[in-house]
């Protein structure tokens, strides 16, 4: 019987509900063993007979372990794809028991040594709140005080962010503008249905209200040499930090040959189409492709601008641009980014000169 104790609900998903346990490859098998005497949930047991172990109970498997397929000599054990953890924590739902769970076991689960160092918090003022696209806002924050200046900030880094007056832990995202000499910075907000942060931006926020902020941070910057084609795909928001790395390449070089691959569900909740059409105006090495699943009423293409029908990743598999000597930088959800890596090395782009700032990853 399964072990009541092993088997509890997984971050409020009932663990009957998730399909996660070994499946045992017997041609594969040798027989050693080590599956069954190196688990310690107790999901096998061993046919001494047929020398074969045997997944006695699989819902004592620890969702995310794999060790007894990393330790079979033969690879005779798999278990399901990964992707299907992280679509589980994708879900609000259960972000927000992990994050319950830490808060109420705070005390024992903190490490004093890791708390963010003082001179990393600044305060931030909402200046303005603007609804672009069909899901999404945008949040324009200036310094608080003088000494929160974040003039400094590389684009493609990110801020974590506090809600004022709750308890819950900061979220990410990244700021979506070029370093402005005032210091104000742009934040695209996508609303999570069921997320806190969002739902307290999308109902409650509103211009004047000061910020906790932790940042900059992150690594997802321009690495490429000055005189290096460039590449970039964005899906949904993801676009932010995309759009803040063109911004700065092409006030500090200028007719820099750049491409862009954005893609959306709905072409509703595409947003500063004005801009791009800019950009490709006045600057005839800039390239951008749109895409989306869904195309609504009244959806033009800017002119300057190229548009197809479907994802991100199709239109660059099938666009004749060459892209094997770029340097690409990829931004958005997991799938979506995974996608679209496969795609890149078909064409020829090495792992080495791609770089990636998935959501959740």
């Amino acid at each position: 019987m399964p072990d009541p104790k092993l088997t509890k609900a997984w971050h409020g998903v009932p663990r009957e509900m998730i399909d996660w346990h070994p499946t045992v490859n017997e041609d594969a098998c040798i027989g050693c063993g080590t599956c069954v005497t190196g688990c310690g949930r107790g999901v096998y047991r061993f046919d001494f007979g047929r020398k074969k172990p045997v997944v006695a109970e699989p819902l004592n498997c620890l969702i995310g372990c794999t060790t007894c397929a990393n330790t079979c000599p033969t690879h005779a054990i798999s278990f399901p794809p990964l992707e299907r953890i992280a679509q589980l924590l994708e879900k609000p739902e259960v972000h927000h028991v992990v994050e319950e769970e830490l808060l109420a076991r705070q005390d024992q689960l903190s490490w004093q040594e890791a708390l963010p160092h003082p001179d990393r918090l600044v305060q931030l003022e909402v200046t303005q709140i603007e609804p672009i696209g069909q899901h999404n806002l945008l949040v324009t924050l200036k310094p608080h005080r003088e000494s929160d200046c974040m003039c400094q900030f590389t684009p493609g880094q990110y801020l974590e962010i506090w809600v004022p007056g709750t308890p819950w832990m900061s979220r990410a995202y990244s700021i979506g503008s070029a370093p402005r000499e005032d210091g104000r910075i742009e934040l695209h907000l996508r609303r999570v249905e069921g997320g806190r942060f969002t739902t307290w931006a999308f109902e409650q926020m509103k211009v004047g209200d000061v910020l906790t902020a932790r940042g900059p941070l992150g690594n997802f910057v321009i690495r490429s040499s000055l005189d290096k084609p460039l590449l970039f795909v964005a899906r949904g928001t993801g676009f932010a930090p995309i759009k803040a790395m063109i911004e700065q390449q092409l006030k500090l070089t200028p007719q820099r040959n750049l491409a862009l691959f954005w893609g959306v569900t709905d072409t509703r909740d595409f947003y500063e189409l004005h801009l791009l059409a800019s950009w490709a105006k006045s600057d005839p090495n800039f390239r951008c492709v749109l895409t989306a699943r869904k195309i609504s009423a009244g959806f033009t293409v800017p002119e300057g601008l190229k548009f197809r029908a479907g994802t991100c990743y199709d239109a660059l598999a099938a666009d004749p641009l060459e892209i094997a000597h770029r340097d690409a930088y990829v931004a958005g959800p997991l799938k979506t980014v995974q996608a679209v890596l496969q795609v890149l090395k078909r064409r020829g782009i090495p792992s080495e000169r791609i770089f990636i700032d998935a959501f959740g990853s």
